[in-house]
């Protein structure tokens, strides 16, 4: 006759409890704690939701993983957990054995139910055991503290499912008992106002990452700012509206809002990223005035900058050490860019990336930028196709270049005299005019991955990630 192992004999007893409905309240308080996983387990594949409740009332262990064991919302799973929690937050005097702070509903964690399945239960390692011993064994630092029901938000729809409807329900009646977290917070498609009344059910300190989609002015950015003032935690903010517009915001830290302000007043901002923002300029010297610490990225793609727009870039301590400067498909043919030459003077001793990508910039432009250009000792990368440049203007800007010496990547339009009627590159005028241009270069410094023209190469299909010089293609 085969002994059985110590976890087989635990799961064997759990089944037979299920199967019996012996099960109670007061018989889960005498049992090891190292069969309830197993029993939950089994519970939840029989669809036993009276059992449910009932381990949920005596669950000792701090967090119970439930998004990851029911990796698709099941209602009356829910219903049972929730019924079984609501018999508890009732009462005064709770359970001995009841340690449950967290009810985990996102799919993380899936470790905690492979430990305990099978002959895994008790045969784990000891440095294992005690590890996870440490963790749930933690003191509460409180009697009767919020229970706390983990949730990512990703809104893809107008209306919510009927498991989170019936989930926010739930918590609204239990306000003070029971706080609803969510580390993530999407919104897609929830009208603004039905997103708002949802926010007044999360927890605020609990968000660290808020993304929101939808087709409205800027100015309703001001909206949000009495529910953002309450995430201490926050540290990325993802806004997009209007309609194709972006504002993005990313940080390290954590954002204050101006309540008289559209925009927010970011203390320790790390990135600033807009695009297509049509009503930008009524906003640009807002926003940079109002953030606290310097950007060290400014990305600013698909819009049309005034010369008074151009003109804040230079003026705010909020870009002047930035690392990464990107502007991109920004129309500046009739621009002043003395206020961009002004701001890359102001970074030149910070910036390492400088994308000035589609923005239709002539010779005389350029001209006015090539000094500061020239101080930035930083510099590692520099794109600058899509700009309408002659062949001695791209010489004059490589004469520039020549103490930078740390430029690893650079990529530049073909000169306008490669160009047909139509704007195609002529490969048979850029393949000696690409010659000379590397000539003028190597009398100043070594290059080391260049580009210049269209990418990738029509003939060829190199990119400019390969370790050439250049590319004379047939």
């Amino acid at each position: 006759m085969s002994l059985q192992s110590p976890s087989r004999l635990l799961e064997l007893a759990g089944q037979s409890l299920l199967r019996n409905q012996f099960l109670t309240i007061f018989n889960l308080d005498e049992l090891p704690r190292e069969v309830f996983p197993l029993m939950f387990m089994e519970a939840f594949s029989m669809r036993h939701f009276e059992a449910l409740k009932l381990m949920v009332q005596a669950w000792p262990f701090l967090r119970l993983p439930l998004g990851s064991l029911m990796k698709t919302p099941h209602l009356e799973t829910l219903q049972a957990v929730l019924k079984g929690l609501d018999t508890l937050l009732a009462q005064k005097l709770r359970p001995r054995r009841w340690k449950l702070q967290v009810l985990d509903l996102r799919d993380v964690d899936e470790n905690f139910w492979t430990i305990w399945s099978g002959a895994r239960a008790l045969s784990c390692s000891p440095e294992a055991m005690s590890k996870r011993q440490t963790v749930e064994d933690y003191p509460r630092t409180g009697q009767h503290q919020p229970l706390k029901v983990f949730i990512d938000l990703c809104l893809k729809e107008s209306m919510l499912d009927e498991c989170l409807s019936y989930l926010c329900r739930w918590i609204h009646y239990r306000r003070g008992l029971v706080h609803l977290c969510c580390n993530k917070v999407q919104n897609y498609s929830m009208p603004t106002s039905s997103f708002r009344n949802l926010l007044k059910r999360v927890y605020p300190d609990s968000i660290q990452e808020l993304e929101i989609k939808r087709k409205c002015s800027l100015n309703k950015t001001g909206k949000f700012a009495p529910y953002l003032s309450q995430m201490s935690n926050l540290r990325k903010l993802f806004l997009a509206f209007g309609y194709d517009g972006e504002l993005y915001v990313s940080s390290q830290e954590q954002f204050v809002p101006d309540l008289d302000c559209p925009f927010l007043c970011l203390y320790y901002p790390q990135m600033l990223y807009i695009r297509k923002i049509s009503n930008i300029k009524e906003h640009l010297e807002h926003l940079l005035r109002y953030l606290k610490n310097p950007l060290g990225t400014f990305i600013f793609c698909h819009a049309y900058l005034t010369d008074q727009d151009m003109a804040c870039l230079s003026q705010y301590p909020s870009l002047s050490q930035l690392k990464e400067l990107h502007l991109i498909h920004i129309l500046m043919w009739t621009t002043n860019l003395e206020p961009l030459g002004a701001l890359l003077e102001k970074v030149a001793a910070t910036l390492e990336i400088l994308t000035l990508k589609d923005c239709q910039i002539q010779d005389s432009q350029l001209r006015v930028l090539l000094p500061a250009l020239s101080r930035c000792s930083q510099l590692t990368t520099f794109y600058f196709r899509g700009n309408e440049t002659s062949m001695n203007a791209l010489k004059d800007l490589l004469c520039h270049t020549g103490g930078l010496s740390k430029l690893g990547l650079e990529l530049y339009p073909a000169p306008l005299e490669c160009l047909d009627n139509r704007g195609h590159v002529n490969w048979e005028i850029l393949a000696p005019i690409r010659a000379e241009l590397m000539r003028t270069l190597r009398e100043v410094r070594q290059p080391k991955r260049i580009f210049f023209g269209p990418i990738p190469c029509p003939s060829c299909g190199s990119w400019p990630s390969e370790k050439v010089d250049f590319h004379l293609c047939s």
